[in-house]
């Protein structure tokens, strides 16, 4: 049987015909790289934003090419336009799994609540936000950039949930950098279902879907944006996530291709920021603050995380990063400040250890500080869909 490689991929697609049946796709250098990984092939159609629509079918004629190869368990295609410097933009077209469970298996592409042509930022944010099946709230945990423990905050936040009687799932949002696999003890593969839908991977009472469960470990995700913005739909839309009051997205840092889709395309019910106390990390978490107010998104509350060390032999407390910075921060804006983490070597060595402390140590003191958060953060949610509630007047 041949070997399933980029090259055999880029032969078949260059049966392909390009737009108006002129020389065929690989000619055209239309075709991004390709990835491969267990079986499944990713890559994305790079065409002219004012035809994106009319094209739709040169997209599906290279999905069924590349399904059609042996050892081809399933295609990601994406249309992109890549537009010049001063043209206006184009909403993204997730191909897999843009709005419907059923867009992978059939090829559909949506631009959902966009007409042709124009451009994202006219539409109002909450519009066109498809909801998730038997998933209450969702809540994405975001930071301004690498570094400050989001992660962490995000799977023991989620475990605070679930310790305090929610029934909870998280999906890692962060393709490039997953963290769930090893945050929870998590290996092997998820298993799928009927009409391609994905079990979710279970532990310590949460269910939980990321990329590290679809790739190795060591793999290099090497992907343009519309191949994140399907990934992440697909994650997101064809999971069997089941009954649950709340969904937890750890978000990928910072504030770019991946961010956005998440805050455009999910109805969150909210974003919890993590920062920690110093000036530096305080200007980015800004940025993620104001990229979620200019989508409409509601700020549940900043946490600071390593917000101060205490040393395991003496006892004494250092504020390495400073201290109360995240807490002023949320006074200036508005916004709750939702608690203090402290930085711990227990919350280390229980997080590389797939045990993180809210499991590990339930009732010891860093484990009673994320179930405040959570307790927090639910209060927020809570009261915000109280008031989005509508009410019924008798006169």
């Amino acid at each position: 049987m041949t070997e399933l490689t980029r090259e055999t991929v880029r032969q078949a697609l260059e049966n392909v015909k390009g737009p108006d049946l002129e020389g065929n796709i690989v000619a055209l250098g239309m075709v991004s790289d390709i990835f491969i990984s267990d079986g499944k092939v990713y890559f994305s159609i790079n065409v002219p934003a004012d035809r994106a629509d009319a094209l739709e079918p040169l997209r599906q004629a290279a999905e069924r090419t590349v399904k059609g190869l042996p050892g081809v368990k399933g295609a990601i295609v994406s249309l992109t336009a890549e537009r010049k410097q001063g043209s206006a933009p184009t909403p993204p077209r997730p191909a897999a799994a843009g709005q419907h469970a059923h867009n992978h298996a059939h090829g559909h592409s949506h631009a959902p609540g966009h007409s042709h042509g124009e451009p994202a930022a006219a539409q109002p944010a909450q519009r066109t936000k498809a909801g998730v099946p038997g998933v209450g709230a969702i809540i994405a945990v975001a930071s301004g950039k690498g570094g400050v423990g989001k992660s962490t905050t995000a799977v023991n936040l989620a475990l605070g949930l679930k310790a305090n009687g929610l029934r909870v799932g998280i999906l890692d949002a962060d393709v490039y950098g997953p963290s769930m696999p090893r945050l929870l003890g998590i290996s092997g593969r998820p298993q799928q279902i009927e009409n391609r839908i994905i079990v979710p991977m279970e532990n310590h009472g949460i269910k939980a879907m990321s990329m590290g469960f679809l790739v190795d470990e060591g793999t290099a995700m090497i992907w343009r944006g519309p191949m994140v913005q399907s990934a992440l739909m697909q994650m997101l839309r064809e999971v069997a996530w089941g009954d649950l009051d709340v969904l937890v997205v750890d978000m990928p840092p910072g504030t770019g291709d991946a961010q956005l889709t998440m805050a455009q395309q999910v109805p969150l019910t909210g974003a919890v920021i993590v920062s920690t106390p110093q000036d530096l990390a305080l200007i980015d978490a800004r940025k993620g603050l104001n990229m979620f107010n200019k989508v409409e998104v509601p700020v549940l509350g900043i946490v600071e995380n390593m917000s101060y060390f205490i040393a395991p032999d003496t006892g004494n407390r250092y504020d390495i990063f400073g201290h109360g910075g995240a807490r002023a921060e949320a006074e200036k804006i508005g916004v709750p400040f939702l608690g203090e983490v402290p930085l711990t070597i227990s919350i280390r060595e229980t997080s590389d250890a797939g045990t993180p402390v809210v499991v590990a140590d339930p009732d010891g003191p860093q484990a009673r500080v994320y179930r405040d958060i959570a307790e927090k953060v639910w209060a927020e949610v809570q009261r915000k869909s109280a008031r989005t509630a509508p009410t019924i007047v008798f006169e």
